[in-house]
């Protein structure tokens, strides 16, 4: 069985797709990397290319492969600085975080918006050309807002995957 945190399972709720050994090998494969040709993924997961094919369509149309991503090279385009911004939303504004957290992902430099259970209750990554243009960010978009009680900002240095 290849090394995944995903699993063979059966359908064993509304929102689960059952799947094989080998839909879980085409999955580990394209997650890993997902301008794999279709050949090259047939024969790593022990498919003629056909069924393989036949076999990633489904997994498409069932919605278990959502879409394909480039990684971008954020360095080459002038972006140094990234951060995590933990943010705790004030009391008399948690029926506004949800709409909040969709405003934040709506902007430039946010890569990713996550909603927590627990505290903090918005975690945001961004990134930016520097340091100056985080602290504007911070100040623009999270300080001055009535609905954030605090805010926490740590700069990542390495991010390893």
């Amino acid at each position: 069985m290849p090394d995944s945190v995903w699993a063979v399972s059966g359908a064993d709720s509304a929102n689960s797709v059952h799947i094989d050994e080998v839909d879980l090998a085409i999955l580990v494969e394209l997650s890993r990397d997902a301008r794999l040709a279709n050949n090259v993924l047939a024969q790593r997961v022990g498919l003629a290319p056909s069924t393989c094919l036949g076999r990633v369509k489904m997994l498409r149309t069932r919605g278990v492969i959502e879409g394909y991503e480039a990684k971008i090279n954020e360095k080459l385009l002038g972006v140094t600085v990234n951060a995590m911004i933990s943010v705790i939303v004030a009391p008399q504004a948690r029926d506004r975080m949800l709409p909040a957290a969709k405003a934040l992902a709506a902007l430039t430099p946010v890569r990713d918006v996550f909603v927590l259970g627990g505290t903090p209750d918005l975690l945001i990554r961004v990134a930016t050309r520097s340091i100056d243009e985080l602290r504007t960010f911070v100040a623009s978009h999270l300080g001055s807002n009535r609905a954030f009680s605090s805010t926490q900002t740590n700069i990542i240095f390495e991010h390893l995957r």
